[in-house]
């Protein structure tokens, strides 16, 4: 029987290189990435799994890395940050979050741009949510869909018009854009200010 203070091997894929590490099987995959393997791209939030930014994807589904055990994912496909980028060109997301201000101070951002690539990938298959209790209807990316379907990532500075904003440049839909209206602007329904 193997108690928790005993070392274990473990084979870890991350970012397409393989990691062998010697950990406790009580380390989480997130204190494995940040403490073992330096990967801190991956931020230590709420630890507790309310905050999203701790996310990353494993075989392609987005995953909040502080409630999972390294060892249970062992030979599977783990994808952090650090893996989006291809060598120095940006992931197109990680640029659209740039063109559109999506971050502030940045400590989410990974966590919100590794969500975002798992939720469009959960969209475009047609996976529900509460929005559209079907799946994907029409492949609308609706601003409803995204503020429910990101719901479980947290922006303390409220940097979510920008973040929404990148959401829909790279899934093709035009983003809110302030109208005229009378002597001034109107935010188009739903726009936050």
């Amino acid at each position: 029987m193997t108690t928790s203070s005993e070392l274990q091997r473990v084979s870890l894929h991350i970012n397409g290189v393989k990691k062998e590490l010697t950990i406790e099987p009580r380390v989480s995959l997130l204190d494995a990435l940040r403490d073992h393997l330096h990967l801190t791209g991956t931020k230590k939030g709420c630890d507790q799994g309310a905050c999203g930014a701790c996310t990353v994807l494993v075989d392609g589904e987005r995953i909040n890395s502080c409630l999972a055990l390294a060892i249970q994912y062992e030979d599977r496909e783990i994808v952090t940050i650090e893996g989006l980028a291809n060598s120095d060109v940006l992931h197109p997301l990680q640029q659209a979050f740039i063109d559109h201000d999506g971050f502030q101070c940045g400590y989410c951002t990974p966590g919100q741009i590794c969500s975002v690539v798992g939720m469009l990938a959960e969209f475009d298959r047609g996976a529900p949510s509460a929005v559209t209790r079907d799946g994907a209807a029409n492949g609308a990316l609706t601003e409803a869909e995204v503020r429910e379907r990101m719901s479980g990532n947290l922006c303390r500075c409220g940097a979510y018009v920008g973040i929404r904003e990148a959401i829909q440049q790279i899934h093709g839909a035009p983003p809110p854009r302030a109208i005229e209206h009378g002597n001034g602007k109107a935010l188009e329904q739903g726009q936050q200010r």
